[in-house]
């Protein structure tokens, strides 16, 4: 045990979070600051984070820092860069939200396709109650069984999304860079799964490339009975247009579990969408019990497998 552990998001993980092995000094917060982060982890030989941002000029502030294990697949926070000049590891969680990401993604989906928002809303409204038989056609219930779903990321989630679309007998088609990452995928262009698919589903990571990737022109391509889900990175969306796209009627729908900014403190556009046809919900896609425990379990392995030499789901 000879290493300083410093974990500055622990209210980030609703799970039970073992000692790493290697710690010899372990001290857990629940939320940091960006103005205290190097003042907490001056000492640290181990950061572990969700989305705090760690930058060149914080990294050059930490020069006993040796590990970054990440509490989240994503780590878009960290310049990655800088810590490979650095010399210091960064370490990510892989595969822990296989199921449940997917699993959230065909809630909205159905939700969506099958108007629940809007039945829900007449009920409410006392539109059944007022009904002359014993149901109501207010709203269209369309079906997933043959129908296409594009998906754009063929990673673990993609592929678990892929899954639970062909239980339901819908179409698969990725839209992907290659080489393929999984064996008997075969790539579509994007603006072919753009025009054909009934669902466009989002899961791959907001970089440089894929910031607004979907736009106006690439909604304006989307049929108009499709429907758009996010619960991967906000900011692969441009959200206005978004906006725009649903106002005008240029897709029947969107479920979005990310923003651009998170917690949208100073506001957001989609956060103004009060329509049946649009579910947002605040990025917990990932987070089911399991989920979360899996993935605690794994950054501690993470953790004491850098420490003992054997570095495992590295990212630099």
């Amino acid at each position: 045990m000879s290493e300083t552990v410093v974990f500055l998001e622990r209210q980030s993980v609703k799970a039970n979070v073992r000692r790493p092995r290697c710690a010899a000094s372990y001290v857990e917060y629940d939320n940091t600051a960006a103005d205290s982060v190097v003042e907490r982890l001056r000492g640290a030989t181990v950061a572990i984070i969700n989305k705090v941002v760690l930058r060149e000029a914080t990294l050059a502030q930490l020069p006993k820092l040796k590990l970054i294990a990440m509490a989240a697949t994503g780590y878009d926070c960290i310049d990655v860069d800088s810590c490979r000049r650095r010399g210091i590891a960064v370490a990510n969680i892989r595969n822990y939200a296989v199921h449940t990401v997917p699993e959230h993604v065909f809630a909205m989906v159905l939700a969506l396709r099958r108007n629940l928002l809007a039945y829900r809303q007449d009920v409410e409204k006392g539109v059944w109650q007022r009904s002359e038989q014993f149901c109501f056609f207010t709203h269209p219930i369309g079906d997933l069984y043959g129908g296409t779903i594009g998906i754009i990321g063929e990673g673990a989630i993609g592929q678990g999304t892929a899954a639970i679309a062909r239980g339901f007998g819908m179409k698969v088609l990725f839209a992907d860079h290659e080489p393929p990452k999984a064996p008997g995928v075969e790539f579509t262009p994007l603006q072919q799964v753009l025009g054909t698919s009934d669902v466009i589903s989002l899961h791959l990571p907001l970089t440089a490339a894929t910031r607004h990737m979907i736009g106006l022109q690439e909604l304006r391509r989307m049929k108009r009975t499709a429907l758009l889900v996010n619960t991967a990175r906000g900011g692969l969306v441009d959200e206005r247009a978004l906006v725009q796209a649903l106002d005008e009627g240029l897709i029947a729908g969107a479920g979005f579990d990310v923003l651009t900014v998170e917690p949208p403190r100073d506001g957001n556009p989609l956060l103004d969408v009060r329509r049946p046809n649009f579910v947002l919900t605040p990025h917990v896609a990932w987070a089911s019990d399991g989920a979360m425990q899996f993935l605690a379990d794994q950054l501690v392995d993470n953790i004491d497998a850098w420490a003992d030499g054997k570095p495992q789901n590295l990212v630099t």
